[in-house]
């Protein structure tokens, strides 16, 4: 089937839903670089009219990736919850945009219709929407999930402590990972970025912000962000795994060029489950994504990246995770040029992750090629305060000195949740008022761990 519409006085006609669906994407170097985005602001406009009257239901019976040959596709199509989808079943995309601004659209009606939204769904009411739309919409929404901390309750903004050290170093982790807890940061993770994707490097790192928890009895969950496949191995050595980690993509071949399946997936979701460190309800995953990874791969299938990026997120929703992020300007100026697209595309990705039930975080950044800086990062970070974001990155500085990046710092968290008045997670802020920082809790620690 195709579409059309008439724009400026030029007809415009587009063969299939996926290239409509390009060609209606705001502006992205990514869709450019891949040759499918619009190849003026008119034929752009003239794909979004054309998109405002697709039916919602059209989503369902055309697939941009075909459903025999992904089973990422056949995972939307099969575990698709038409009860949900009754209420919306009759309105077409542009319909879904103004009811998702109305006042009907109420924060538990969203969770109630989340299971019968589809990515696709998700992502061509969001090609239509402003900033503000994107905000409005997505600050109603709240999701949250429980570990040793509860993260995404209303009036509360948590970060990830990201302690990286370009060798590993345990006492540079360590170090970083202190002045982060001195500075309320961590409360949704302390997530390590390895060097070196080991499974001795996996062990020791997880010991040793274990070790640090259960010495001050801080509430607080790890994660080291190696592959899954090294995770698991560590966890049947009896390494203390909390949440279990993993980057994901959009499709079954972008997700097999990162070494995962849906298959492997289940087994390290379960894996993580049994060892009970968690609640009984608790949530143990951790996904990331980002706009580009799929066309990086060259498995994007002709799909546009910010459609991509949302069928990453039935990935995610399969496993109940405890928390997600989409990395959104770490890919580079190739597939996000820069700011105004970092910050387009934050916005875009919060908002499609939480209308389809997701915790949803993000790691504000860019690349130093990138056409960004850190007033741009400040713009995004505030707009995402806004729109109800989970959590942040707390990164030493804001400078990434091991992946060599520009993300946001554990001072950025403290200016936001000042800013709006946000607080922690309940736990780690119970835990911050009994904090005492003359007691140099770098000096106490490095005695409890003779060998760093």
């Amino acid at each position: 089937m195709s579409y059309a519409a008439i724009a400026a006085g030029t007809s415009y006609r587009f063969n299939d839903l996926k290239t409509l669906l390009a060609k209606a994407t705001p502006p992205r170097s990514g869709d450019e670089l891949a040759g499918i985005a619009a190849s003026s602001a008119t034929e752009r406009a003239a794909a979004q009219m054309a998109l405002a009257e697709v039916p919602l239901a059209k989503f369902l019976s055309e697939a941009v990736v075909p459903y025999e040959t992904d089973e990422v596709t056949r995972l939307i199509v099969d575990s698709h919850d038409a009860q949900a989808f009754a209420p919306l079943s009759h309105l077409t995309v542009g319909d879904f945009r103004d009811w998702l601004l109305s006042p009907a659209a109420t924060g538990p009606v969203l969770t109630a219709i989340a299971p019968g939204i589809t990515p696709e769904m998700a992502a061509a009411v969001s090609k239509l929407m402003r900033i503000q739309d994107l905000i409005t919409v997505a600050a109603r929404i709240r999701v949250v999930t429980r570990f040793r901390t509860t993260v995404g309750l209303p009036g509360r903004l948590s970060t990830r402590l990201q302690p990286n050290h370009p060798t590993d170093d345990p006492g540079g982790i360590l170090a970083a990972t202190i002045d982060g807890l001195s500075l309320a940061a961590g409360d949704a993770v302390v997530g390590i970025n390895p060097a070196a994707d080991n499974v001795a490097t996996v062990e020791l790192l997880l010991r040793l912000i274990d070790r640090l928890r259960e010495t001050y009895q801080i509430p607080i969950q790890s994660c080291v962000l190696a592959h899954v496949t090294t995770q698991m191995e560590a966890l049947r050595r009896g390494a203390p795994v909390d949440l279990m980690f993993q980057s994901i993509a959009g499709t079954e071949a972008a997700n097999t060029s990162f070494g995962v399946n849906l298959s492997l997936l289940d087994e390290a979701s379960q894996a993580t489950r049994e060892l009970r460190r968690a609640p009984a309800d608790g949530n143990v995953m951790y996904f990331e994504t980002g706009q580009g990874s799929a066309l990086s791969a060259n498995a994007h299938h002709g799909v546009d990246q910010q459609t991509c990026e949302a069928r990453a997120y039935a990935v995610a929703r399969r496993y109940r995770p405890m928390l997600v992020n989409t990395v959104v300007g770490f890919i580079g100026p190739e597939y996000l040029y820069d700011g105004r697209q970092i910050i387009r595309a934050g916005l875009e990705d919060h908002f499609c992750a939480k209308l389809l039930g997701l915790p949803m975080g993000c790691d504000v950044c860019y690349t130093n090629h990138a056409e960004a800086d850190q007033d741009d990062m400040d713009t995004l970070l505030t707009l995402l305060g806004n729109a109800g974001v989970n959590y942040i990155m707390g990164v030493p500085g804001a400078d990434d000195v091991m992946l060599h990046y520009q993300s946001t710092s554990f001072h950025d968290a403290l200016y936001l949740r000042a800013l709006l008045g946000l607080r922690p997670a309940p736990e780690f802020e119970e835990w911050l008022a009994n904090f005492r920082p003359e007691l140099n809790l770098l000096e106490q620690a490095s005695a409890c761990f003779p060998a760093i």
